[in-house]
């Protein structure tokens, strides 16, 4: 880029085009215009985000030529805060390692100490373990360093976390003297918010009497710090409901700690992600009064963040002044069978090659397996109805086993620094290759394709099978040739056993154990395998580099972000400052081809599942999803209204829409209402101008109710609100709000307390805390209006919920924020409407095909795919403490959706249970890893025992879970909780 000859940070002054008193007013901070030209374009060439250090004069006519002048008004703090940060960097440049103080400082949420060091995708402790020995061996003071990743986490639990403090030793303390005398320097918009919400430090949980006990090691001028809680957990009941609560006295003391009495030269927050760029305050171009500046200040920011999450990374960039440091997805393979999947496939095989020789063994062996498939719960999960012929219910099951096969999933996770060792990269490799990338031709083609294009493997149509859209059930009639015999000694009967030998076939070259087939595939294999392969193995070397250049004050070069498994291998090698997307793109062409296609599969499957179009739906649409895809989930929701962008032809920027004619959409139109996350929000205000421009001319056309709900709604909506005794105007306008958020400033769903604390009684208890933290509006003219009526309105209308998933890198039960998107809007629709309407959870993993499942179906496939796989238990068990806290994870989400949804069947729980607990290696391996995260789950089995979510089938479930919470290990957390 044009800073690399530099070699030094560049930073970003923002010159706002609105005046200073607007900026001042304003959630927001910077127009959509700003946003493009002083903050998106800018991260592309990798500078670091100050503030706004100028803003618009009103025009004035100049004395002499009479001309209208616009000059700037320069805000001095602003100046001041991007100087002062400046400076921090070159001291970096000019400081030698040996005297140069650094802090590392681990998420931890939930706040339990068996989450200590959260990282998506990412073995913390042992990447933060590995960070400080890199320290050490360029020169930095690091003494009495623990000896691993396991240490390090024991040596943090035995001192001061979120969890508490009492019987703990202490590394580090702030005096409520000196916190005093730093709080009181702070505006008196933090202080009064800060005091009338926790009260006087004295009163902290970390207080001792006299000084704020902090989650802190030191090791010599490097300390490891576990991020203080946002303070939900402090005093739960009064403070849920709260979207912007600010943090308690606990959280500022350890920055400020870290700032003033220890002298930290920089700090690095390790993984996604921590909560700091989530606090209140403005979206850009922060004010002294806004959280994340008063609590970093103007402290150079490092953040190993993972790649595939551009969105996140975002946020961080600009709120806290982040640089980038991006890391590596974990190493990725396929599910393959196990368990009772596999009993159920040799039993498939078996019974086919009975079925025309032997009815009577026939008949039997579909006995057993209906009876295999029933007692497991997998005929639930794959849409088995009793009405179905033998031969239907054979083929979903079929399809079922064959996509569980080929289901990506993680093979263990990443650790930063660390380029993943053979046989782990050649299964990511694999999983990079068997997407098309680009154009998806010559050498970007999916590997599959090209096997088959070689082997001229036909369909039934007789053209070229295409491995990644091919009916997986359908019975293969067609040529076998011997390489493929060679993949396998199971027997071949269908497609899905066609591709599952293509896929092996693919492995084998990449591992370098078979041929080439043909042209196209050598291409692949000779041409971007080993460019692609080159890439991967520096991405460790590079990581850590980065580190170290960032803390040395050198310039972190830009980088591509995305999902790599996408057909995004550009953003290899990781180890780079990562950029997102010019927004002003959003919808790309390619993002609306897949959202019409995606819009048009829903349709179809409503209208035969359920008889009739869905009239409105409400589209969960994330920030960080829509810059990965160049905007998935706009593209959709236009598309359901029957709206098509339109692009500027030189610089395909969307420039506006048209309405696509009802004679020409040949179906009805959609009412579509977004919940959009606060990132997306705060990224993407041009889109929801769009849209709510889109919605407007949609409800302004002259055509028949039924094919246009959006009108008719609105049109009803504002009668009604009339004869409520609103004015015209305004009931005009409330009928027509569709774009809602989280407050201004502030980020979330609220069901993460209700689920950690106990919080909930009945499912109306999440529909509530849904809604209060929703109810804000959006659009052209609303800038977070308080609008919870007609929030109500559109979800007590809603046939539909709807959420899209863009990769395979995560899934459903990895982060809480799907079922607080999903689960919240699940339980509101149904708490206005009194009905439980279809929960969408669609696949765009592959752009070319767009997957429409519901979520029950999803939930499945990641139960039996990915959470009760001993594959990818082995390959969390290489990880330890950290492998052990993502299976407590997917415990916790699993039980949440239950809750929120009621969408999890009981085998689900079931699953679980006999994968992690029943299991007695496993839950050794918990009990010396995490016992925290180990009793975590043993309490959230039983909690979902007593709250009726689980009734186990078998009585021995209910006596091996009495038995190991009576046991010592489990006595972490009470053994039976009180459900409030």
């Amino acid at each position: 880029g044009p800073f690399g000859a530099v070699d030094a940070p560049v930073f970003q002054l923002v010159l706002s085009a609105s005046l200073a008193a607007d900026w001042a007013a304003s959630g927001a901070g910077l127009t959509a215009r700003d946003l493009a030209m002083n903050v998106a374009l800018p991260e592309l060439d990798g500078r670091i985000l100050t503030r706004a250090v100028g803003f618009k004069q009103a025009p004035k006519r100049h004395p002499l030529t009479h001309a209208m002048t616009t000059a700037y008004d320069a805000v001095p703090d602003r100046i001041d805060f991007a100087v002062q940060l400046a400076a921090g960097w070159a001291r970096l440049r000019r400081t030698a390692p040996a005297d140069k103080r650094v802090a590392l400082i681990m998420a931890n949420y939930p706040n339990r100490d068996g989450r200590l060091a959260n990282g998506v995708g990412l073995d913390t402790p042992e990447s933060v373990f590995g960070a400080l020995m890199a320290l050490q061996g360029a020169g930095y003071d690091v003494q009495g360093m623990p000896d691993s990743g396991a240490a390090l986490v024991a040596h943090m639990r035995a001192g001061p976390t979120n969890a508490g403090w009492q019987d703990r030793t202490c590394d580090a303390a702030m005096s409520l003297e000196a916190y005093d005398r730093i709080f009181a320097s702070l505006p008196a918009d933090v202080r009064d918010a800060v005091t009338s919400r926790w009260g006087a430090p004295s009163g902290d949980p970390m207080c001792d009497g006299k000084a704020i006990r902090l989650p802190l090691r030191r090791f010599g001028n490097v300390v490891v710090a576990v991020q203080p809680a946002r303070g939900y957990n402090i005093d739960p009941k009064s403070t849920y409901h709260s979207p912007d609560l600010v943090p308690p006295h606990n959280y500022l003391a350890l920055y400020f700690w870290l700032r003033h009495e220890f002298g930290v030269a920089a700090m690095i927050h390790f993984g996604k992600h921590g909560n700091l760029e989530w606090l209140p305050g403005k979206a850009l171009a922060l004010s002294a009064a806004c959280f994340p500046e008063a609590i970093l200040g103007p402290t150079p920011h490092l953040y190993p963040f993972i790649v595939n999450d551009p969105g996140e990374g975002a946020q961080a960039k600009r709120r806290t002044g982040a640089v980038i440091l991006d890391h590596l997805t974990p190493p990725m393979t396929q599910a393959d069978s196990h368990g009772v999947m596999a009993e159920l496939e040799a039993q498939m095989d078996e019974y086919f090659e009975a079925a025309g020789m032997d009815r009577a063994r026939s008949d039997a062996l579909l006995g057993d397996i209906l009876m295999t498939a029933e007692r497991a719960g997998i005929t639930a999960d794959c849409g088995i109805e009793d009405s179905d012929d033998a031969g239907e219910k054979l083929l979903k099951l079929d399809n079922f086993l064959c996509d569980l096969k080929e289901l990506q999933i993680r093979d263990g996770l990443h650790v930063f620094g660390t380029s993943p060792a053979d046989d782990l990269a050649n299964g990511l490799l694999t999983q990079i290759l068997r997407t098309p990338r680009h154009a998806g031709e010559g050498a970007d083609a999916a590997l599959p394709r090209a096997l088959a294009s070689d082997l001229d493997l036909r369909d039934a149509a007789g053209d070229i099978l295409d491995p990644l859209t091919a009916e997986r059930g359908q019975v293969w009639q067609n040529a076998r040739p011997s390489v493929l015999q060679s993949m396998s000694d199971q027997p071949w009967r269908s497609v899905g056993d066609t591709v599952e030998r293509l896929d092996r076939l693919a492995r084998a070259l990449v591992d370098g154990n078979a041929q080439t087939v043909g042209r196209q595939s050598a291409l692949i294999i000779d041409t971007a395998l080993p460019a692609i392969r080159e890439a991967l193995m520096v991405c460790g070397p590079r990581e850590q580099q980065a580190l170290l250049n960032g803390l040395a004050g050198r310039f972190i070069p830009a980088g591509a972000s995305g999902a790599p498994t996408r057909g995004r291998p550009e953003v290899l090698p990781t180890g780079r400052n990562f950029f997102s997307i010019d927004s002003r793109a959003l919808p790309t062409p390619v993002a609306w081809r897949l959202g019409w296609a995606s819009a048009e599969a829903l349709l179809d499957r409503h209208l035969m599942e359920h008889g009739n179009w869905p009239r409105a739906v409400v589209l969960s649409a994330w920030g960080t999803s829509n810059m990965r895809t160049g905007g998935d989930d706009l593209a959709q929701a236009l598309a359901l209204m029957g709206v098509r962008p339109s692009w500027d032809a030189s610089s395909r920027r969307v420039t506006g829409f048209e309405i696509i004619p009802l004679d020409v959409l040949d179906r009805p139109r959609v009412d579509v209402c977004l919940r959009c996350s606060g990132f997306f929000r705060d990224a993407f205000p041009a889109q929801m101008t769009l849209f709510d421009r889109a919605v407007r001319a949609v409800a302004g056309l002259d055509e028949p109710d039924d094919m246009n709900p959006l009108a008719a709604n609105a049109r009803c909506d504002a009668e009604r609100l009339q004869d409520s005794g609103m004015d015209a105007d305004v009931a005009q306008t409330q009928s027509l709000l569709r774009i809602f958020s989280a407050k201004p400033g502030a980020y979330g769903a609220g069901l993460q307390a209700l689920i950690d604390e106990k919080l909930w009684q009945e499912r109306a208890d999440f529909a509530e805390a849904f809604l209060v933290w929703s109810s804000y509006a959006y659009g052209e003219h609303a800038e977070g209006v308080s609008a919870r009526g007609a929030l109500e309105a559109r979800l007590s209308g809603s046939d539909a919920v709807l959420h899209n998933q863009d990769n395979r890198e995560h899934d459903i039960l990895d982060s809480d924020d799907y079922y607080q998107f999903a689960g919240g809007l699940s339980a509101a629709v149904a708490h206005l409407s009194g009905r439980d309407v279809p929960v969408y959870h669609n696949d765009h993993s592959l752009a070319e095909r767009p997957v429409i499942r519901t979520l029950a179906e999803e939930i499945g496939r990641v139960v039996r795919g990915r959470a009760s796989n001993p594959k990818w238990i082995e390959g969390a068990m290489r990880h330890g403490y950290k492998g052990a806290f993502e299976m407590a994870a997917t415990v916790d989400y699993l039980f949440a959706f239950a809750a929120t949804t009621r969408q999890v069947a009981e085998h689900h729980f079931t699953a679980l249970f006999e994968a992690y607990i029943e299991n007695e290696q496993v839950r050794a391996f918990l009990q010396d890893v995490n016992d925290a995260a180990y009793a975590d789950m043993l309490a959230r089995f039983d909690e979902a025992i007593e709250r009726g979510l689980w009734t186990p089938r078998r009585n021995s479930v209910i006596s091996t879970l009495e038995k190991h919470l009576a046991a010592p290990a489990a006595q972490q957390r009470p053994a039976r909780t009180p459900v409030q």
